[in-house]
């Protein structure tokens, strides 16, 4: 029956991706930082990984892959963004285990824009001295085990960007769950091999900009006085997606007993709503679990046209990661990650991270 339900789940997410999304309205979400993911090991997978990651990372793509993190993990990161834009993100995030109660997640990104020249109508030249605009994105999540086989999680995430003059702020809440299949019972599987999940993220209420930048001032014609008056700015709403997704662990060892190296196949279907569905496919090959090796590519309607792609991203991530044992039982690991996604324009985009697991 379980091989069936993913059959259908499969199918049905191959069916949706024929679909063209949502061109209508591409363009007219806001906060589109949160569709970027910032951290450097699960961003080499793409929207694949979110079937099967596991520990901090889940924070981002599948909440329900949090309750399986370890007493403690620490993990940093930092991305080049779109090299030559000048964008740096920085994340940092800590998951702590709480027992048999669950986990608890605390995640911080940040996004430099580097500086902008200030203009004006009356000075549209410059000169005027430079502004460093700043987005934030601060989430606090809860995952649980609920059985031996499905986990779930939610997030909320704190929002803001701003200017000097002109800012918002606003809530948004992700939620997943994950299923991981733990039979034994062929000679050709091991635990763990076959992961389902399904995410949803930025679900929120819409929000607007205010501030000093939203004002004017003006003579008022019943009484001669000069007043501030204030723009009515339009809301904009969050850029809400789905994500339905399985992975397989294919063990490529001799013989059951060892399980040194390992390729896992993923596959992910991404509803997006102010931009075009995508099918994600990726691979990722571990050996002895100390060196991992991944690549995938997010498929959308008109990815090879330039004229037709609405995206700067190409489609193409890669990346790999190196976790380093810090005990002799491999419990306690240091692990150094680097990822790349393609774009054009621009040089891609890289980034390197380093994680610190204490079981």
């Amino acid at each position: 029956m379980i091989k069936k339900i993913y059959s259908v789940i499969l199918i049905s997410s191959l069916s949706l991706a024929a679909m063209a999304g949502n061109p209508d309205r591409i363009g007219q979400s806001g906060a589109s930082q949160l569709m970027i993911n910032p951290w450097a090991m699960s961003s080499g997978l793409g929207w694949a990984a979110q079937s099967s990651i596991r520990g901090l990372e889940a924070s981002f793509f599948n909440m329900g892959g949090l309750a399986h993190a370890k007493r403690t993990e620490l993990g940093f990161s930092n991305t080049n963004w779109l090299v030559g834009s000048g964008v740096q993100i920085n994340a940092f995030g800590f998951a702590q285990s709480l027992g048999g109660e669950g986990v608890l997640a605390l995640t911080v990104m940040t996004m430099d824009l580097g500086e902008i020249e200030v203009t004006t109508v009356e000075q549209p030249d410059g000169g005027l001295g430079t502004i460093n605009p700043q987005n934030t994105n601060i989430g606090l999540g809860y995952a649980k085990k609920f059985t031996k086989t499905i986990s779930g999680g939610v997030l909320v995430r704190v929002h803001s960007e701003a200017i000097p003059n002109a800012s918002v702020q606003g809530i948004a809440i992700d939620a997943g769950i994950q299923y991981t299949e733990t039979s034994d019972k062929s000679d050709k599987l091991k635990k763990d091999d076959i992961k389902f999940g399904i995410s949803m993220k930025n679900v929120g209420p819409d929000a607007s900009y205010s501030g000093d930048g939203v004002t004017f001032k003006a003579t008022n014609p019943n009484n001669d006085v000069q007043q501030s008056f204030l723009f009515r700015t339009a809301g904009f709403g969050l850029p809400t997606l789905i994500n339905i997704g399985a992975s397989y662990d294919f063990r490529l060892d001799d013989t059951k007993e060892t399980y040194n190296k390992r390729l896992t196949a993923a596959l992910n279907f991404t509803s997006n709503s102010y931009t075009r569905n995508q099918v994600t496919a990726g691979l990722e090959f571990g050996y002895k679990e100390i060196l991992k090796l991944r690549g995938a590519f997010a498929y959308e309607k008109g990815i090879f046209d330039v004229d037709e792609r609405t995206s700067a991203l190409t489609g193409l991530v890669a990346g790999f990661s190196i976790d380093l044992p810090m005990s002799k039982n491999n419990d306690n690991k240091f692990a150094v990650d680097y990822s790349y996604r393609a774009s054009n324009p621009f040089g891609g985009s890289h980034g390197i991270g380093v994680r610190i697991l204490v079981d």
